[in-house]
């Protein structure tokens, strides 16, 4: 039965699509490609390439373990890291002005690798090397059917519209030198899955209207865990995501007012057991469906920038999920941190001031001083024997500057105060620098 909903689903989705591959073609909708650096296939005639990248340098009062360091939570400890937290290639071409290639490329905290050397202490042996402990991930590659500003079909690799940074994830998108931590902490960010996506602009004026309905991979019920809730479950070991029990997602966007964007999204997925690695240990708990909700909100004038965002996630047999990835074995990769919640939460805001508009001085730099608050628990309810730990419970304030030498280059400072279990823990603190850009480099 579960094969058949799948099959018919898809069926559903690519009929729908294209069949409307034969009708009198309009204009491409505005956002046809996607969001920030992946956007408009009108800007370009054939082929173009671009990205996005960061740079970051972070300098902390607080040690590597809140959970074992010290009942007292993180421990007072001095340390620096300095990463190159993603960069992204990204090219889109065109087969014909309806038919478009499109694909990003990530290189992780610069990226993964491993070598073979010999080692002359030890005979001459063979040795693997690992050489860096990044990611290299396909983030988008898709093809898409252009057909009607109210209609288009794209099959393939595709990101997540779920949330505000899956949505608008390129860096010049946030202030913070770091991707909102509430949202990238309980649910997967970048989150992109393999599928076939439905997606175009509805009415004009105050009543438009852009929209996203999406079948894709579901999230696989193994890394699920204590700390992270869902973000775990996106990661897969193997060269293949199972498909036993797909996701549906839905987003649309109000874009009526000028500068104002308000945007829902909602991901659900009937049985995450199904495509987990070894489906008959969940075949016990019955069906373990996920949910997850998000509403956010920008608004842009030429003086100010706001946005905010939730996220609600609701996880079924949260309990029984929990006695299974406990119980997992020595040797697997998963984290097997316990209890699993079932309600996931993540709310924040922030609010950037253009000092160059208010005051007027067009020589003025474009400083943008901001401040943003969030709070996020991946253990807002357990229903399990084990009580939840307090420590998971964040609540906290970020202030900073950004200069945007160009309007696609940004220059980032910030501090970042975390209050852990409503301060009954440690505070964590920490200054932070960054540099960030995107755009297309080469058209044609």
């Amino acid at each position: 039965m579960k094969l058949k909903r799948t099959l018919l689903s898809a069926s559903c989705l690519l009929a729908t699509g294209f069949l409307w591959a034969g009708t009198p073609q309009g204009e491409a909708p505005a956002d046809s490609r996607g969001q920030g650096a992946t956007a408009d296939y009108d800007t370009f005639s054939r082929l173009r390439v671009g990205g996005y990248g960061e740079i970051l340098a972070n300098f902390k009062d607080y040690g590597i373990n809140r959970y074992y360091g010290s009942t007292e939570g993180n421990a007072d400890a001095r340390r620096n890291t300095i990463s190159i937290p993603r960069f992204v290639l990204a090219l889109d071409y065109k087969f014909t002005d309806r038919w478009a290639l499109g694909a990003e490329i990530e290189f992780e905290a610069g990226g993964t690798g491993a070598a073979y050397e010999l080692e002359n202490s030890e005979n001459g042996e063979y040795e693997t090397e690992v050489e860096k402990g990044g990611e290299v991930a396909l983030e988008q590659f898709h093809i898409t059917r252009l057909i009607l500003p109210e209609l288009n079909v794209r099959v393939g690799h595709m990101v997540l519209p779920i949330g505000l940074t899956n949505a608008h994830h390129e860096p010049v998108n946030f202030f913070g030198t770091s991707r909102p931590e509430g949202e990238t902490h309980i649910i997967p960010s970048t989150w992109h899955e393999t599928g076939i996506s439905l997606f175009g602009t509805l009415g004009s004026g105050w009543a438009t209207f852009d929209y996203q309905a999406m079948l894709v991979a579901g999230l696989n019920a193994n890394g699920f865990d204590r700390t992270s809730w869902a973000a775990g479950g996106k990661t897969s070991i193997f060269e293949f995501d199972n498909f036993t029990s797909p996701a549906y997602v839905a987003r649309i966007d109000y874009r009526g007012v000028p500068g104002l964007r308000v945007g829902a999204s909602w991901y659900f997925c009937r049985d995450i057991g199904s495509n987990s690695d070894k489906p008959d240990y969940y075949k016990s708990i019955g069906r373990i469906p996920l949910r997850i909700y998000t509403v956010d909100a920008q608004y842009q004038c030429p003086y100010l920038t706001f946005r905010g965002n939730c996220i609600f996630g609701n996880l079924g047999n949260s309990a029984q999920l929990s006695s299974v990835n406990s119980a997992l074995g020595s040797k697997s990769p998963y984290s097997r941190t316990t209890p699993i919640a079932k309600r996931a939460v993540s709310y924040g805001a922030e609010l950037g001031l253009n000092l160059r508009n208010i005051t007027g001085l067009e020589k003025f730099p474009s400083l943008w001083p901001f401040a943003r608050y969030e709070y996020y628990n991946p253990q807002e309810e357990v229903v399990t024997r084990q009580a939840a730990d307090e420590r998971e419970k964040v609540s906290m304030w970020t202030a900073g500057l950004n200069w945007r030498a160009l309007p696609n280059l940004v220059f980032k400072a910030d501090y970042t105060t975390r209050r852990i279990g409503g301060g009954k823990y440690n505070n964590e603190n920490e200054f932070a620098l960054g540099v960030a850009y995107v755009g297309w480099f080469w058209s044609k």
